[in-house]
C-alpha cells in the first residue's frame, strides 16, 4: 500500500512540474530531485509491502517512507497554492495562518530547505531497506504509464459474474415450507453459521421465492449494523410495513418507542408479515428488540433472522422456532461454483489443461473448507489466470497464506487469507480506491456516482493524457471502470443497476469490509469513529479498535457516524490536526446539531482538508467564513443541511471538484462565486434559490459534468454554450425566456452531449412550448424527467436513438400523446405520475397493441383519478416488473395481464385491501396474475380511501359554502341597489 502512496504522490509532483512550472520558480530544482527519489524508493516498495508482514523493520521503514511522501505533497501543494493566489490575486491572505509550512509570504528558502530535508530522509529509507536484503523490483504495474493502465482496463474477462448458487435447493425447499405452513402462533426461523456460509444468500432464496411470495401479504427486510441501535430498527421496520410518506415519517420521529414497537406488534396480528433480520449478533440486541413482535401469540406473520452466533439463534427460535445451520459445499459442488466463475465459457482451454487446472483447483478448495464465499473469490482471482503455471502460483501462494492464518481465530483461518490473496493481487491504483470503500458504515449501498467523486477528489483517479495519447475518456468513466475491475475481481458486490445496465450502486461483503478495515488500520489509510459519547449502542466495542490501533496524527482520513445523542463531532486527538485530508459524516436521516458551535469548527479548524462531507444537519447553521480557508477542499457536500448563509468566499475554493448544495436555504440569495471554481465537475444547486446581483454566472465552468438547477430567473442559458463536456442537466423554468429558439441554437454543442435531462417546469397554463423546445434541443438523452406543463411531447421523440428512461409529472399532456410514448423504440423505464394527462382523459389509460415493444419497467404512482387501466393484446411484450401505487380509483388490475407473459414481478402499495384480496388465491383476479412469480403488496389500508372520501366531501362542502356566500352577496347586493334606488327615488316601487 506505500507503493500506492508513493506512486500517487510521483503522479502528483509530475501534474506539478508540467502544469504548475510557473508557481514553482525557486524551488523546481528541489521538487525535481524529490520526484526522482521517490521514483527510486518504488522499485523496492513491491517487494517491502509484501516482507513488511514477517519483518517489524521494514513494517516500520515502510510507514516512515509513506508519511514521507505525505508531508512532500502537503508542503508542495500548499506552497503552489500560495504563489498563485500572491500572483493572481485571487485568494489574499487564505494561507496566512499555516504556521507548520508557511508564516509570511513564501519563505522559499525555507520551503526549500524542507523539501531537501525529506528527500533525505527518504534516500536514507531507501538504504535501509537495501540492507534488510529488500530487492528492487522493476515490472510492476505501479511503472506502467496511464496509457498503458487505461488500456489494461479495457481487457475483457471471459468469466461472468452472476449470482451462482450452489446447494441450496434442499435448504430452500425446507424453510420455505416452515414458513408457509399452517401454524397459529407466530415463529421465528433461525439461519446461523459464521460468515461467509451463505446465510444471507440462503435467506434471500427464501425471501424471493414464489410460494413464500404468494402467503405473505407484507415483506421487510432489515440489516443489522454494528452501530444500530434500538430505535433505529424500528423505525426502519414501521417505516417498511407502513410504506410511510414524508408525513408519515415525521409522526413516526415523533412517536415514543413503545409507541412504535407496539405499532409494530399490531401489523403484525392484523396481517400476514415475512420480516428478515440479517446479521444479529448478540443475545442482547435480540432482547432489546423483540417487544415489537408477538412472539408465540397467534398471528401468520413470520422471522427470518440470520447470524454467526449459535446462542443467538437458539434464544431467537425458542422452543417453537426452527434452527437452520447450512452445511458447507462439498467437493463436488466447491468445484462446481469455482468451474462456472473461472472457467465457464473460456474456449481456448483444452480437455487436457482443463483436468490440471481441475487437479490444481480441487487442491486450493480443500482450504476453503466448503465455504462459499471464500469459494467464489478464489474463483475470481482464478479467472484472470490463464496458463498452468499461474494457477500454480496461486496454489503456492495458498499455501503460504494459510501458514500466516496460524493464531488467528477459526474464521479468519478458513476465509481472511483467500480475501487477503485476492487483496494482494490488486494492482496498486485498485488497492486505494478498494480500500476507501471501509469508509462507508456497515451494510450501506454506496453510491456508484458519489463514490466516484470522492476517489477523484482523493487523487486516486489520474486526468486522462488526451492530448498526448489521443484518449477520450473522462475521469469519471476511469473510476467507473476501476469499479468494474473490482467487481470482476470479485471483491465489491454490486448493488443495483439503471436502464442502461450500469451500476447504479455497490456494497461490500462483511468478511470484505472487515479485511477492508484489517488493511487500512496497518496502512493507517483511513479511521472510522462511532458516535462519540454515544449514551446507548447494540454493541460493544470489537476487539480490534482501529481508533486505538493507529496513533493520532498518522491518519489522512476520519469517517464518523453520527447519532442524535453526539455532543463531539471529532475525537480530541484530531482537533486541529494537519495531516487530516478527509472528513466524513454519516448521520441520521434527521439530524439536530445540539451545539452549532460545534458545526462551526469543523469549517475553522481543518484547512488542509480535500474532503468534507456534512449532511442533513436540521439545525439552522450560519457557514462562518473560515470556510474560504479551506483552499484545498476538493469535494464539499452539505446536502439536506439547513443553511443560514452562505458567504462570499465560499469562492476561493477554487479546487473543488464537487459541490453539493442541495441545502434546505433559508436566505435568500446564492453568492455570485462560483465562475471562480474552474475545476468543478459536478455542481448541485438549491431546488429553490435566488442570486446576489440577480444573475450567476456560469460560463467559466469548462469542466463541469453535472448542472443540476440552472434557474432561468438566475441564470443565463447562454453561458452553457462553451460547457461541452456537460452529461447532466437539470433546468429549473421559473421566469419568461426569451428568444428562446436563438438560445438553444446557440447552445446546441452542449445540449447535443446532454445524457440526462430534467425540466421543472413553473411558469404555470399558458406554458410548455419551452419544454418542448428543450427537449427537442437534446436528441441525445438517455434519461429524460419532466415536470410541469408540457401539453404535448416532441413528436420526434420516437427517433431519439438513447432514449430508455422517461419519467413523467404534471405534465397535461392531451388526449393524443400516450401514441407518442408508445412508440418510442428503446424505451425499457416508464414512470407516471400525478397529473400526467389532462384532467378530462386522466381517468382511462390504454396500453395499445404492439405499443412499447421494448419496455422493461412501468410504473404508475399517485395517479388519483385513474379508474380504468387497460392492457391490450400483444402490448409491452417484454415487460419484466410493474408497479402500482396510491392509484386510489382503480379498483382491480386489467384483464390484459394475463397476455404479459414476460412479467416477473408485481407490486402494489397504498391500494384497497379489497384490491387486493381479488388478487389472492381463490380471488376474481387471481387467474390474471397467476403466473407471475412475484406479487408484492405493501400498505394496504382502507384509511387512505376513507381519508380520500373525507378530503373529497370537505372541498365538496367548502365549494357549497362558498357558491352559498357568493350567492348571499349578490342577492344582498341587489337589494342594498334597489334601497338606494328608493332612497333617492321615492317615487319607485319594487
Amino acid at each position: 500500500m506505500a507503493l500506492a502512496v508513493v506512486s500517487f504522490v510521483v503522479a502528483r509532483l509530475g501534474d506539478l512540474i508540467i502544469q504548475e512550472a510557473k508557481f514553482l520558480h525557486g524551488v523546481s530544482d528541489q521538487v525535481e530531485v524529490a520526484r526522482t527519489e521517490l521514483q527510486l524508493v518504488q522499485g523496492f516498495l513491491k517487494d517491502a509491502d509484501v516482507r513488511q508482514r514477517d519483518d517489524e523493520t521494514v513494517h516500520i521503514l515502510v510507514t516512515k517512507i509513506r508519511n514521507a511522501a505525505y508531508d512532500l505533497e502537503d508542503i508542495i501543494e500548499t506552497f503552489v497554492l500560495e504563489v498563485a493566489s500572491k500572483r493572481e490575486g485571487g485568494i489574499k491572505n487564505v494561507l496566512k495562518r499555516f504556521g507548520r509550512v508557511l508564516k509570511e509570504g513564501v519563505d522559499l528558502h525555507k520551503i526549500g530547505s524542507e523539501i531537501e530535508k525529506i528527500t533525505t530522509q527518504i534516500s536514507n529509507f531507501r538504504s535501509s531497506l537495501q540492507t534488510h536484503n529488500i530487492m528492487e523490483i522493476r515490472d510492476f504495474r505501479g511503472a506502467t504509464s496511464l496509457y498503458e493502465r487505461q488500456q489494461q482496463l479495457r481487457r475483457s474477462y471471459s468469466h461472468i459474474i452472476d449470482r451462482d448458487v450452489v446447494g441450496l435447493v434442499a435448504d430452500v425447499r425446507e424453510l420455505v415450507m416452515h414458513l408457509v405452513k399452517k401454524e397459529p402462533r407466530h415463529q421465528a426461523v433461525s439461519i446461523w453459521g459464521m460468515g461467509g456460509l451463505g446465510k444471507t444468500t440462503l435467506a434471500k432464496q427464501i425471501y424471493r421465492h414464489n410460494e413464500v411470495r404468494r402467503h405473505f401479504g407484507s415483506f421487510v427486510w432489515v440489516c443489522i449494523s454494528q452501530q444500530s441501535q434500538v430505535r433505529d430498527v424500528w423505525e426502519e421496520l414501521l417505516i417498511k410495513l407502513l410504506s410511510a410518506t414524508t408525513v408519515q415519517r415525521e409522526e413516526i420521529a415523533k412517536m415514543k418507542d413503545d409507541e412504535i414497537a407496539k405499532r409494530i406488534y399490531l401489523l403484525q396480528q392484523e396481517s400476514r408479515c415475512l420480516v428478515v433480520i440479517d446479521d444479529i449478533w448478540s443475545i442482547e440486541t435480540w432482547e432489546s428488540l423483540k417487544a415489537a413482535f408477538p412472539l408465540n401469540q397467534r398471528t401468520e406473520s413470520r422471522i427470518l433472522l440470520t447470524t454467526r452466533v449459535k446462542e443467538v439463534a437458539l434464544h431467537a427460535a425458542d422452543r417453537n422456532g426452527i434452527l437452520h445451520q447450512p452445511r458447507p459445499l462439498n467437493e463436488d459442488e466447491s468445484w462446481e461454483l469455482l468451474e462456472k466463475i473461472a472457467i465457464f465459457g473460456r474456449e481456448e482451454i483444452t480437455s487436457e489443461v482443463f483436468g490440471k487446472m481441475k487437479e490444481i483447483g480441487k487442491k486450493m478448495l480443500q482450504h476453503c473448507a466448503g465455504l462459499p464465499l471464500a469459494v467464489i473469490v478464489l474463483a475470481g482471482l482464478l479467472a484472470r489466470k490463464d496458463t498452468i503455471e499461474e494457477w500454480d502460483t496461486v496454489l503456492n501462494n495458498v499455501y503460504a497464506y494459510i501458514r500466516r492464518g496460524k493464531g488467528h481465530e477459526q474464521e479468519c483461518t478458513g476465509t481472511m487469507w483467500v480475501l487477503a490473496l485476492s487483496y494482494d493481487n490488486l494492482p496498486y491504483h485498485l488497492k486505494s480506491c478498494f480500500l476507501y470503500l471501509g469508509i462507508f458504515p456497515e451494510d450501506f449501498e454506496i453510491p456508484v456516482k458519489r463514490l466516484t467523486q470522492l476517489w477523484m477528489a482523493e487523487g486516486f483517479i489520474s486526468m486522462p493524457l488526451q492530448q498526448t495519447q489521443g484518449l477520450v475518456e473522462t475521469m469519471e468513466e476511469i473510476a467507473y471502470n476501476y469499479l468494474n475491475e473490482l467487481v470482476d475481481r470479485c471483491v465489491v458486490q454490486i448493488g443495483k443497476r439503471g436502464s442502461v445496465r450500469k451500476i447504479k450502486s455497490c456494497r461490500l461483503h462483511d468478511l470484505m469490509r472487515d479485511l477492508c478495515l484489517i488493511k487500512s488500520e496497518e496502512e493507517g489509510f483511513l479511521q472510522n469513529v462511532k458516535s462519540l459519547h454515544r449514551s446507548e449502542t447494540m454493541y460493544s466495542p470489537p476487539p480490534l479498535m482501529i481508533a486505538e490501533a493507529i496513533p493520532a496524527g498518522k491518519v489522512r482520513r476520519l469517517a464518523i457516524c453520527l447519532d442524535a445523542n453526539v455532543d463531539k463531532l471529532v475525537p480530541s486527538s484530531y482537533e486541529r490536526d494537519d495531516r487530516l485530508r478527509s472528513l466524513l459524516y454519516f448521520c441520521p436521516l434527521v439530524w439536530h446539531p445540539k451545539n452549532k458551535k460545534l458545526v462551526s469548527s469543523l469549517f475553522k479548524d481543518f484547512k488542509f482538508t480535500t474532503v468534507l462531507k456534512v449532511e442533513g444537519m436540521n439545525a439552522l447553521v450560519d457557514l462562518p467564513n473560515e470556510i474560504g480557508n479551506m483552499v484545498h477542499l476538493r469535494f464539499l457536500s452539505l446536502r439536506n443541511s439547513r443553511i443560514k448563509r452562505l458567504p462570499s468566499c465560499l469562492g476561493n475554493l477554487i479546487l473543488l471538484q464537487t459541490l453539493d448544495l442541495r441545502i434546505h436555504y433559508d436566505s435568500d440569495m446564492l453568492p455570485n462565486v462560483f465562475w471562480k471554481m474552474v475545476q468543478l465537475r459536478h455542481l448541485y444547486l438549491p431546488l429553490y434559490y435566488t442570486a446576489r446581483g440577480n444573475r450567476l454566472h456560469l460560463s467559466t465552468l469548462h469542466n463541469l459534468q453535472t448542472l443540476n438547477y440552472v434557474s432561468s430567473c438566475c441564470c443565463e442559458l447562454n453561458d452553457l454554450a462553451g460547457l461541452t463536456g456537460l452529461r447532466k442537466l437539470a433546468i429549473q423554468l421559473a421566469s419568461p425566456l426569451k428568444n428562446l429558439e436563438e438560445t438553444l441554437k446557440g447552445i446546441s454543442s452542449t445540449l447535443n452531449g446532454i445524457r440526462s435531462l430534467f425540466v421543472h417546469n413553473l411558469l404555470g397554463t399558458d406554458s410548455g412550448t419551452e419544454v418542448t423546445q428543450i427537449v427537442l434541443s437534446c436528441r441525445h438523452v438517455y434519461k429524460l424527467k419532466l415536470n410541469g406543463r408540457t401539453v404535448e411531447l416532441p413528436g420526434d421523440l420516437q427517433h431519439f436513438p438513447n432514449l430508455t428512461k422517461l419519467s413523467l409529472c404534471r405534465c397535461d399532456l392531451n388526449h393524443n400523446q400516450m401514441a407518442v410514448l408508445a412508440k418510442l423504440p428503446n424505451l425499457k423505464i416508464l414512470c407516471l405520475m400525478e397529473e400526467t394527462f389532462e384532467s378530462s382523459i386522466s381517468d382511462t389509460l390504454v396500453f395499445s397493441n404492439e405499443g412499447f415493444r421494448h419496455l422493461e419497467c412501468l410504473s404508475l404512482s399517485f395517479m388519483y383519478e385513474l379508474k380504468d387501466l387497460k392492457v391490450e393484446r400483444g402490448a409491452m411484450p417484454s415487460l419484466r416488473r410493474l408497479s402500482i401505487r396510491a392509484c386510489y380509483g382503480l379498483t382491480e388490475v386489467p384483464n390484459g395481464l394475463r397476455y404479459l407473459t414476460t412479467l416477473r414481478e408485481l407490486s402494489f402499495a397504498r391500494m384497497s385491501t379489497t384490491f387486493r384480496n381479488r388478487l389472492q388465491v381463490g380471488g376474481e383476479d387471481f387467474d390474471k396474475v397467476q403466473h407471475v412469480p412475484s406479487v408484492v403488496f405493501a400498505d394496504m389500508r382502507d384509511r387512505y380511501f376513507l381519508n380520500l372520501k373525507i378530503s373529497r366531501l370537505l372541498l365538496e362542502f367548502i365549494l357549497i359554502f362558498f357558491k352559498f356566500l357568493l350567492l348571499f352577496s349578490i342577492v344582498g347586493s341587489l337589494f342594498f341597489a334597489v334601497f338606494l334606488l328608493h332612497v333617492h327615488s321615492p317615487t319607485l316601487t319594487v
